[in-house]
């Protein structure tokens, strides 16, 4: 279903989101546009559904009321095999990095290519050291995850979330886990990726390095009002925004 009026920029478009479990409503009435190239923030603090708001992106849950619009199609109003046309386009690496411990690194990449496309091994064995080099991981295909770092296990998932060349990558709460060294370079491989694909990218995140270093717009939502109470650039906010609990969240880093 197109929606009409859409903002021809726009990658991601949310309307009137409520997001509940039951009669437990986690945020009501969210209105915000995520534009193609964006390095889009969810923040606010604990409780306040920021990786719930992103299950509902992805299409893991779907919304109370409202809507989630991908080039002006609604996901929740589309056909199943139109939705999953849609999911193709996601790349997802999660907090854990997600990766079968059983799998080198090289077949945890190789999965979605086996699974959703033609290619043939040799194919699929240069996509996936390719897709290993363009997060520093070159010469690692046969590690497993448990021999190697942290760092290193958070890039190896963002290879695999980059196997199908996705439109939009999603990240929840990348730096969890990690040094301060770690999570720079991680913040550093998400801007260069970025700039090389030209992919938009959505970041649930509460660390606020990472939202001052690679922010381009966000999100605020707010655990008490159940709303949000700010979007923007995340910089401009924290020179221009009046409201004491963005306030407060920017400058002492309070979750």
């Amino acid at each position: 279903m197109a929606v009409n009026g859409s903002n021809q920029n726009a990658c991601i478009e949310v309307t009137g989101l409520t997001m509940a479990y039951g009669d437990f409503v986690v945020q009501r009435d969210l209105n915000f546009t995520i534009n193609r190239g964006d390095i889009f923030i969810i923040m606010g603090g604990s409780g306040c559904g920021k990786s719930t708001l992103m299950r509902h992106m992805i299409g893991l849950k779907p919304p109370a009321t409202g809507t989630v619009s991908y080039g002006g199609v609604s996901f929740w109003d589309a056909a199943p095999e139109e939705r999953e046309r849609m999911m193709r386009q996601f790349g997802i690496l999660y907090q854990s990095g997600a990766l079968f411990s059983s799998m080198t690194l090289a077949e945890n990449i190789a999965l979605p290519l086996q699974q959703y496309t033609d290619l043939g091994a040799h194919q699929i064995a240069r996509l996936v050291s390719l897709k290993l080099a363009l997060v520093g991981l070159a010469g690692f295909d046969d590690y497993y995850p448990s021999e190697i770092s942290g760092g290193m296990q958070k890039r190896a998932g963002l290879a695999r979330a980059m196997a199908l060349d996705p439109d939009v990558l999603f990240f929840d709460e990348p730096s969890a886990g990690l040094d301060p060294i770690s999570a720079r370079l991680l913040d550093d491989l998400i801007l260069e990726l970025r700039e090389s694909l030209g992919s938009t990218v959505v970041v649930v995140t509460h660390e606020l390095a990472s939202i001052f270093a690679i922010g381009t717009n966000s999100v605020f939502l707010d655990p008490e009002k159940k709303t949000m109470i700010a979007h923007g650039d995340p910089n401009k906010l924290l020179a221009e925004c009046k409201d004491p609990t963005v306030h407060r969240f920017l400058t002492r880093g309070d979750n």
